[in-house]
C-alpha cells in the first residue's frame, strides 16, 4: 500500500466542557495531519495529487482560522475537543476523497485512512474512519 500524508496549521481559540464544567477560552495552534492511502498508482505513479490533497484539507480548516471554534459549525452545537476537530476534519475529507479529487483516484481505491490535530506539544488526537462505512 502507498500512503500520502499532508499537514496544516491553523490557530483557533476554544473552550471545552469536561464533565459539566466550561473551561476558560483559550487559544492553540492547531497542528492537523491526514493521511490517505492506496494499492494503485495512476500512469504518472502517483497515488494523489498532493497539491489537491492539501487544496482541501486546507478549504476544510480555513472556517476554523483565528476564530472562537465554539461560534463556528459544527462546534457551536458539538463540544469544540481534539478529537471532535480530528473526526470533523477527517470526516471532511473523507467526503471530498469520495468526489473524488482527482480524475480515478476513487476508482483506483484511495481512501482515507486516519486525521490527526495536536493542539498542544504532546497532546494529540486520531480519528480512522470505520471501514464497514466507507465514503
Amino acid at each position: 500500500m502507498h500512503e500520502l500524508t499532508v499537514q496544516t496549521v491553523f490557530s483557533a481559540a476554544h473552550a471545552i466542557v469536561i464533565r459539566g464544567q466550561r473551561e476558560p477560552l483559550h487559544g492553540h495552534d492547531w497542528h492537523v495531519k491526514a493521511a490517505v492511502g492506496g494499492d494503485t498508482l495512476d500512469a504518472d505513479g502517483l497515488l494523489l495529487d498532493f497539491h489537491a490533497l492539501e487544496t482541501e484539507l486546507a478549504r476544510i480548516v480555513a472556517p476554523f482560522r483565528s476564530v472562537n471554534l465554539n461560534e463556528v459549525a459544527p462546534f457551536d452545537r458539538l463540544n469544540p475537543t481534539a478529537e471532535h476537530v480530528a473526526a470533523h476534519i477527517g470526516g471532511a475529507l473523507q467526503h471530498a476523497l469520495a468526489r473524488p479529487l482527482d480524475a480515478d483516484a476513487k476508482a483506483r481505491g484511495v481512501r482515507l485512512l486516519w486525521a490527526s490535530v495536536t493542539e498542544a506539544p504532546g497532546c494529540l488526537a486520531t480519528w480512522r474512519p470505520d471501514p464497514a462505512r466507507p465514503g
